[in-house]
């Protein structure tokens, strides 16, 4: 049995306490050093998820099992099969650019700011391995108190206002969550294993409550429109760290969810309630990109452009065709990489001026070459430019959506135009023209540590790009079983 899925959920967590246990101010060079020996060795033990993956087989892989709560049936009961299996990797992987972003950044505890890290990246990948109900719940509630407490210390000055509201919005759907976890439990007869809920014959009342419970939790994940308004105060308080995380892996949690529990478990409710859940998308789509277009905080922008595109996620997965699911999958990976990208940038400039208002700017090209280059290749990709990664998600997501239906597709596709329009104009703002002030003309270009960090996530955007073929082969054999489990579902 292999214990690869253990090692990269505990590898992590073990750092992050180590670092919380020995982590003193005066030690504020080791303890980056031991967070990232932490985060390297958390990313390479997560390598054989992705060389030893069979794409051939939609079955769990990389499966370990063993008792944890004998009373109840509880089982520590790990794998991951196509849907899940990339998000072990990116998970690992965004730490390591997150410690290394605030290396000269955090001096203020940073001992405990890592090891907070290193315990939240642990507790991700562990939601996106467990495979026993109870499992999931405890990681999936967990993975909000390192975050909580990364925006309440760390944050801005409105920080103990976004962290409640953030853990707040959170909890209270996951409560109706954990309510149909436990009728799920009884109703199979006391198990809390995900793959045999699948094939449980639920009556369409049970399906509608529990479609209704999931829901609840996980729209306020991704986060849908209208439970929205957590995430863009979240992310302006939160460090540049916090906001790189909380975008690249937390938003997946709730995507995730629909996956694993709503779509398989209460198929026929899904099909059901699809029309909702396709209306709210495409008002989060183009909504929500008209907000974004208005704003003059940079961080907010990204955070609202950051909902459109996790409305992208949620129709490729009601339109119940491959090409939808698929884009939605590839869309939640790419957004990984670009959304890290993007606030990365931010953050370079706000450790410098100390304002993340568009007004600060103007001109930054002139003083910044080397960053304004990467900036516009991130800015370029999130607005789905061909050749990066925030193309191909969106154009597959596209395209099952005029399988589906002319008019979504249409109305969908509209999200590529007001995404050029803010994310464009931003850049045009910021970047171009004459210098705009003393403090941009005062500014000094990447140094080595920043110059790393940007062309390593310039690499991810334009090899998954140009390359999306590994991350859509090692999906498609999952997704297909998912569509014909809810497809005969519906047969039935």
């Amino acid at each position: 049995m292999s214990n690869t899925l253990s090692l990269a959920i505990w590898i992590p967590v073990a750092f992050g306490a180590l670092l919380l246990a020995i982590g003193r101010q005066e030690n504020a060079n080791a303890s980056r050093w031991i967070a990232l020996i932490g985060a390297i060795v958390g990313f390479l033990v997560t390598i054989p998820v992705m060389v030893d993956f069979d794409t051939s087989t939609a079955a769990m892989q990389f499966v370990e099992k063993s008792s944890w709560i004998e009373r109840f049936n509880v089982f520590y009961h790990l794998g991951v099969d196509g849907i899940s299996m990339w998000f072990v990797p990116l998970t690992a992987f965004i730490t390591i650019i997150v410690v290394l972003a605030g290396w000269q950044v955090i001096e203020d505890r940073p001992h405990q700011y890592y090891g907070a890290f290193l315990i939240l990246s642990g507790l991700m990948i562990g939601v996106f391995s467990a495979i026993d109900g109870l499992l999931f719940y405890v990681f999936f509630e967990a993975t909000l108190i390192p975050m909580y407490i990364i925006i309440g210390v760390w944050g801005g000055p409105r920080r103990v206002y976004a962290a409640f509201k953030f853990f707040l919005y959170t909890l209270l759907g996951s409560l109706l969550m954990l309510i149909a976890l436990i009728f799920l439990y009884y109703k199979s007869g006391g198990s809390f294993d995900i793959q045999t809920w699948h094939k449980l014959p639920l009556p369409a009342l049970a399906q509608a409550l529990l479609f209704g419970a999931f829901f609840a939790a996980f729209a306020v994940k991704v986060p849908m429109w209208p439970v929205h308004t957590w995430l863009p105060d979240a992310h302006v308080e939160a460090p540049t760290g916090g906001s790189v995380v909380l975008a690249a892996i937390m938003l997946k949690l709730g995507c995730y969810g629909f996956l694993r529990f709503m779509l398989p478990i209460v198929p026929d409710a899904s099909r059901e309630f699809a029309p909702v859940v396709i209306t709210l998308s495409l008002i989060g789509v183009i909504y929500i990109g008209l907000v974004a277009l208005v704003q003059q905080d940079m961080k907010k922008l990204v955070a609202y452009s950051s909902i459109a595109h996790m409305g992208f996620v949620t129709l490729g997965f009601f339109i119940f065709n491959e090409l939808g699911m698929s884009g939605g999958l590839v869309q939640m990976i790419a957004h990984g990489f670009v959304s890290s990208a993007m606030f990365l940038c931010i953050g370079v400039l706000y450790d410098r001026v100390h304002s993340r208002e568009i007004s600060s700017y103007g001109g930054v090209v002139n003083t910044m070459p080397k960053f304004a280059a990467f900036a516009l290749l991130f800015s370029m990709a999130n607005c789905g430019l061909p050749g990066t990664a925030g193309f191909v998600g969106e154009w597959m997501v596209i395209l099952g959506a005029v399988q589906f239906d002319f008019l979504i597709g249409l109305l969908a596709a509209t999200a590529l135009i007001f995404g050029a329009a803010y994310t464009l104009w931003m850049y045009k703002r910021v970047y171009l023209g004459d210098i705009a002030n003393d403090d941009v003309r005062g500014l000094t270009d990447l140094n080595a540590r920043e110059f790393l960090i940007m062309a390593i996530l310039a690499v991810a955007v334009l090899w998954m790009g140009i390359q999306p073929k590994p991350f859509t082969d090692a999906m498609h054999v999952s997704v297909t079983e998912l569509l014909k489990h809810v497809a005969q579902s519906k047969l039935n």
